[in-house]
């Protein structure tokens, strides 16, 4: 039968085209695969505010994967990539014909499987669909998927998604993770023997694992230079230099740093994103790791004083970034190594005593105002309250400033009752970020002031931060760029300006509270620091917490099992670790300090009354004030100038504890010596890391004349009417002699070394 030339002409030539043309509109119409419309979902990589990684988290809790583009990936990496698996790839259409016969001709020839014919694209459509392309049917789905996506994609496209989804072993997909895993480096920087030595392992990822079988995976990685440089991506140059490069793997202590800072970011909601990939934090880790140090060294010098645990925090004011949070111990200590010092709710101690204060200034008064500082019954729905000072004395007429700067107890109870009570403090505290509180005012009560509250220490570091920023409250920050913030707690004035300049002025005030911690306590700087102590009953718990305007450092000690410490208070516990931490601060940033509000204004008062004086009165110091104090009054003095003080002093002033002399009017007539300072039997601690001449003691008698000091064992300097007396350990005995009376007076004091 003779076939008409039409009808050879279909066969041979429509027919093919048309078939064809049939593909090609079957393979275009054929999805991208499902598995790779999807993004995988990356591992989540917390970094500090440089990039220095902190700890990774594992996907779905097997791998660890991270992404990157193709445009971020070093030329070697490719050309190892393409040499291992695919070197044809830039020119096939999704399977390689070349490859087939070649895999084809040596099966036949040799009666086994001796090479792979997959290309990139057919490996990726397997990676998306790893259960459905076994067998020969998997087989030709997998080629069909693979024709169908080229169509799709473009060449780069399908390479960037192969790199992202590679297992490279170790629990690392992805290049970009492998990367930084094994050589701690982007996978833009990987030299070509790195890059070989990548490439060649998802060709069996356990085998060729390079922690356990570093051996295999370094044979397999000349195997794929050879084809590197047989395909003319390395000139022989580099090709020798590659065969001979040093593979300095990372060590493999998988990153965990700063564990406490990022167990916080993992306990609140909403810090994970759910499309994973780096979690830039705030924080600084090379000064996070030496305040770790700091710790330590702290908790070394304190190992008799059974104290076991510290905590600090460092903010960046102007942001409201934390820069550090630190603890103290080993993070895998079975009970308590991960129990965080910086979250865990705590007694507060007198830590809370400037809210107080910052409240008293916005109503009207100001450092100079005078509280009466004498035992005091405060009536409460359960009964009479009886505070007292924690050294037990009391110093009669106090100024706020002295009163803050010694940490008072009474004083500031009174100050907050006069203020309207506990609700005042408790409202105060709770718009500052203070959440802890789970009762309200009234169950604490007016000891609310004197810390039988629970405080964490980043919530307190944080409102004192407002303090810093002169009655400015910024929510912490632990991730930069900021996320929104939670309802109720976005940035604004919550103190007024003027009010918390004031209080500032009063914490940087060294000399007004060198009668409690002496001129050349941890609380003494070079530079203006405003700071406060605080400890709990029982010395359980024990704060310093301190500003400039650049920082705001929150520093608790103590036991995370809630036992207490032996006699460390926190100008012994926490004040040393601050201070070093403030120091460093300077030292890197520079510190400044305060320019004047408008309204602050300048005056004299007499400290006794609190009342304004002329510069010339005798007792008059200068004080700065927003609300002007009152003029002093005639009838405030008697004819000898001493001062009238009222009813509620009356007990006080009739005590042993009444100091002021002849400067009261009414006071009881001197007739015997009496030594006020030292108190007899008082217990001091020497710090041998300390010059000793900055450790004295000033010494206080009262009597009718003159006093001669002396003692057998320590050094006492007398200066006009001043004397003072170095301190070094042992039992002392103090002696006074008055000499217009000839009386004389002994006491003693023991000294321990610190």
């Amino acid at each position: 039968m003779k076939i008409r030339p039409a009808a050879l002409f279909f066969i041979f030539l429509v027919g093919p085209a048309l078939s064809w043309v049939i593909l090609e509109i079957a393979w275009r119409l054929t999805p991208v695969p499902l598995g790779l419309t999807r993004s995988l979902p990356e591992s989540v990589e917390f970094v500090d505010r440089t990039g220095k990684p902190l700890r990774r988290i594992l996907q779905e809790q097997r791998i660890y994967r991270s992404r990157c583009s193709l445009s971020d990936v070093s030329p070697n990496a490719i050309a190892a990539t393409l040499s291992a698996e695919d070197k044809r790839f830039r020119v096939h259409t999704g399977i390689d014909a070349v490859a087939i016969v070649r895999a084809l001709s040596e099966a036949i020839r040799t009666g086994q499987i001796r090479s792979g014919a997959s290309t990139i694209t057919q490996q990726l459509v397997k990676l998306s669909y790893p259960e459905s392309c076994r067998g020969a049917w998997g087989k030709l789905t997998e080629g069909w998927a693979a024709l169908s996506l080229e169509r799709h994609w473009s060449k780069d496209r399908i390479l960037e998604e192969y790199l992202n989804r590679l297992d490279y072993g170790d629990l690392q997909v992805g290049l970009a993770s492998a990367s930084w895993d094994y050589f701690e480096k982007p996978p833009t920087d990987l030299s070509a023997a790195e890059a070989a030595f990548l490439a060649g392992i998802p060709q069996a990822p356990s085998r060729l694992d390079p922690l356990r079988h570093f051996d295999a995976a370094k044979a397999r990685q000349l195997w794929v230079l050879r084809r590197m440089h047989l395909n003319g991506f390395l000139a022989d140059a580099d090709y020798a230099r590659a065969l001979v490069e040093p593979l300095r793997l990372r060590q493999h202590d998988r990153d965990f740093e700063a564990p406490l800072f990022v167990d916080l970011l993992l306990e609140r909601r909403g810090t994970l994103p759910p499309e994973g990939g780096i979690v830039k934090t705030t924080v600084d880790l090379s000064l996070n790791r030496w305040i770790d140090d700091v710790i330590v060294r702290q908790l070394q010098r304190l190992g008799d004083k059974h104290v076991t645990a510290a905590a600090a925090v460092v903010i960046d004011n102007v942001k409201g970034e934390v820069l550090a949070l630190s603890g103290s111990g080993d993070y895998f200590e079975p009970g308590v190594g991960q129990v965080n010092g910086a979250w865990n709710p705590r007694s507060a101690g007198s830590a809370l005593k400037p809210f107080t204060y910052v409240r008293a200034l916005e109503q009207g008064a100001f450092p100079g105002t005078v509280v009466a500082d004498v035992p005091t019954d405060f009536p409460t729905e359960t009964g009479l309250y009886h505070p007292n000072n924690y050294n037990h004395r009391f110093y009669g007429p106090v100024t706020l400033r002295f009163a803050l700067a010694n940490s008072l107890n009474v004083a500031a109870i009174k100050v907050l009752e006069q203020e309207g009570g506990p609700e005042t403090l408790y409202s105060t505290l709770r718009r500052a970020g203070i959440t802890t509180f789970g009762h309200p005012a009234a169950y604490y009560g007016l000891g609310l002031t004197i810390g039988n509250g629970e405080v964490r220490l980043l919530e307190l570091t944080n409102a004192y931060a407002a303090l810093a920023r002169l009655g400015v409250y910024e929510p912490f920050r632990l991730i930069t760029p900021a996320t929104p913030t939670a309802p109720g707690t976005e940035r604004g004035r919550i103190f007024d300006e003027r009010a918390a300049y004031l209080l500032a002025d009063m914490l940087s005030d060294n000399q007004a509270r060198a009668g409690t911690f002496g001129l050349n306590s941890y609380l003494a700087f070079d530079f203006p620091v405003a700071c406060k102590t605080g400890t709990s009953s029982n010395y359980r718990d024990n704060w310093t917490f301190g500003f400039t305007p650049e920082f705001t450092v929150g520093v608790w000690v103590g036991n995370l099992d809630n036992s207490p410490m032996h006699g460390i208070t926190g100008v012994t516990g926490a004040a040393p670790i601050f201070h070093e931490i403030m120091v460093k601060l300077r030292d890197r940033y520079g510190a400044s300090w305060y320019h004047e509000p408008s309204g602050i204004e300048h005056c004299y008062i007499d400290q006794l009354t609190g009342r304004s004086v002329s510069s010339d009165r005798p007792r008059a110091v200068q004080e700065i004030y927003a609300f002007a104090p009152e003029p002093a009054r005639p009838e405030g003095y008697d004819s000898a100038g001493r001062v009238r003080l009222t009813e509620e002093y009356r007990a006080w002033v009739e005590s042993n504890q009444n100091t002021l002399g002849d400067l009261l009017a009414g006071n009881r007539q001197v007739k015997h010596l009496r030594i006020l300072e030292p108190a007899a039997g008082a217990l001091y601690y020497f710090d041998r890391d300390l010059p000793a001449n900055d450790q004295r003691l000033l010494l206080r008698a009262e009597s009718t004349g003159q006093v001669e000091w002396s003692s057998p064992t320590l050094d006492i300097h007398s200066q006009g009417s001043q004397a003072s007396i170095g301190l070094k350990e042992g039992r002392h005995e103090i002696a006074a002699r008055d000499t217009l009376t000839g009386e004389t007076g002994k006491i003693w004091i023991e000294v321990e070394p610190w």
